[in-house]
């Protein structure tokens, strides 16, 4: 048994399967965990996600921006945007079944496995986490955003998820902007200061940083022994220079790779574009 995790998707039906068949995948013995930004921009939205919901007990996702745009729009929280490749996958007869699907899953998913190395944690969110939050603050705030696509209220929710503010988070906030805060952190940040003030609107590699910010995983986030794996940030193209920090998006949907690393030995498998 394997355990493989995968960068973002985006669509991107085809690639996937290739990849899968290249590392000789079997759905009943080996676990495939997502990064998320499963649909969007890509050409087969709509496949992804029923593979992806078909083969749900050999799965493990979290959700991306993306993703959660897809929610909002079909739940009428938000209007679709320019680039969006999201309509056939909109006008699916099976598409609020999937969408009520998506809304199970988490931001941020823990496991540990066994690994060469001994033991290994593994914590995986779509974008990033706060410089202060611990692993265990990071599984409980997600578990906020959760419980609040599951609520019989859900739509509040993802009528304020967007915007920039707040943009650090303190134990004090409160209600929908908690929530936003919470969300910002797991599916866009990439640049924060020392205190996690969130610079949202810079996307290109390290070498963009504003003064003051750097990517949020050159703080001190969390110990060594926890091994982080994320997605959204294609222009780090792969690395992040950090022994425990993966960065899983390189990009396949913009015309580069799409990247598979198997866990137990961080083997990584990749098809070009």
């Amino acid at each position: 048994m394997s355990t493989y995790v995968v960068g973002d998707l985006q669509g991107c039906y085809k690639p996937l399967k290739k990849l899968l068949k290249k590392v000789k995948f079997s759905e009943s013995k080996d676990k495939l965990w997502c990064v998320g930004d499963l649909v969007n921009r890509g050409p087969d939205s709509l496949e992804t996600l029923r593979f992806l919901h078909d083969m749900a007990d050999s799965i493990e996702l979290v959700l991306g921006n993306h993703d959660l745009h897809l929610i909002a729009i079909h739940a009428g929280c938000a209007p679709a945007k320019s680039k969006d490749t999201l309509d056939y996958l909109l006008n699916a007869m099976d598409c609020q079944h999937l969408c009520d699907w998506l809304r199970t899953q988490p931001l941020a998913h823990y496991e540990s496995l066994d690994t060469k190395a001994g033991v290994t944690d593994f914590l995986m969110v779509h974008a990033g986490v706060a410089p202060h939050w611990t692993l265990q603050k990071t599984l409980d705030l997600s578990a906020e955003v959760q419980y609040a696509l599951l609520d019989t209220e859900y739509k509040a929710f993802l009528r304020h998820m967007y915007g920039n503010t707040p943009d650090r988070w303190h134990d004090q906030l409160e209600g929908l902007d908690r929530l936003r805060v919470i969300t910002n952190y797991l599916t866009r940040v990439r640049f924060c200061d020392e205190i996690g003030t969130m610079q949202l609107t810079v996307k290109e590699g390290l070498g963009a940083a504003p003064q003051g910010f750097k990517p949020w995983f050159e703080y001190e986030t969390m110990t060594p022994e926890t091994t982080i794996l994320f997605g959204h940030w294609a222009a780090l193209e792969g690395y992040t220079g950090k022994k425990h920090v993966h960065a899983l998006d390189t990009g396949y949907v913009w015309g580069r790779e799409l990247t598979l690393m198997r866990l137990e030995d961080q083997q990584l498998y990749s098809i070009s574009s």
